[in-house]
């Protein structure tokens, strides 16, 4: 597809500009398709690349990283063996490689996720989109996220192929510099990764933006909230935060933040 891009582009004799993305967050909850993932962190990324015809092609091309602690009470217990209701916090920092190119709407992409217990770990995922907003100026948008090598073994002691079917609308207020995003996830058969043993519905979410332009930056202030419906009783909806493990199987997650980009 990139061949066929740059081609389309050469045979057009148009424009190719240079173009990057830069930028950081911080977190209340590192929160990841609707699943908590960590507690405050600090998420800075950088992205390098370029566009063509008036940014109807764009490609992109660097690193998304996430520095923060298991739970965000920073509490300071006794090891987990021998007291499972308040086990230490550790940080668990992450690296991620991605890269992605959009053409008249619809992208491909690919991700390299590296997790701090063991640099060895990881798992690469390639993903495929399509957003309205190009062709008919809506914010409808549609990506399946796979994931094809790593650690996502299944049941049977294979490759749990882990896929993310994601369909969204984002809709902007342009003179108040405010946005609201509407989601779905779905898991479309056993996934280890996603908690599932069958298709499952497992992340619905929604999230307010509001942008501030500063000239030589973009402050953005943001809220979102995710439930997972699948297997959800009143024992997981929301769980007391004794501990930095219990955490991770809440199915109700929610996450403030701050972000600055240039």
């Amino acid at each position: 597809m990139f061949v066929a891009v740059m081609a389309a582009v050469g045979m057009a004799k148009a424009e190719v500009e240079f173009a990057y993305e830069a930028g950081a967050e911080v977190v209340s909850s590192y929160i990841w398709r609707g699943m908590y993932n960590g507690g405050l962190s600090f998420q800075p990324e950088a992205l390098v690349g370029f566009n063509a015809l008036d940014e109807a092609i764009e490609f992109r091309a660097g690193a998304w990283a996430s520095l923060g602690a298991s739970d965000w009470k920073f509490q300071k217990g006794l090891p987990l063996h021998l007291d499972e209701s308040n086990p230490n916090t550790y940080f668990m920092p992450e690296v991620d490689f991605i890269a992605s190119l959009t053409a008249f709407g619809a992208s491909v992409g690919y991700n390299e996720y590296y997790y701090c217990d063991d640099w060895s770990t990881h798992t690469s995922e390639i993903w495929a989109g399509y957003s309205f907003d190009h062709a008919f100026g809506v914010g409808a948008y549609v990506n399946w996220y796979t994931i094809i090598a790593g650690d996502d073994i299944n049941s049977a002691d294979k490759q749990a192929y882990s896929s993310y079917l994601e369909l969204g609308y984002d809709y902007s207020f342009e003179d108040l510099g405010l946005t609201l995003g509407a989601q779905i996830g779905m898991s479309p058969w056993e996934s280890p990764l996603y908690g599932n043993d069958k298709f499952a519905v497992v992340n619905l979410s929604m999230k307010i933006d509001k942008e501030f332009d500063l000239g030589a930056c973009t402050l953005n202030v943001f809220a979102t909230g995710s439930l997972n419906p699948d297997g959800l009783d009143k024992t997981n909806v929301f769980v007391n935060a004794a501990g930095d493990d219990k955490l991770y199987s809440q199915k109700l997650n929610g996450t403030i933040g701050l972000g600055i980009w240039f």
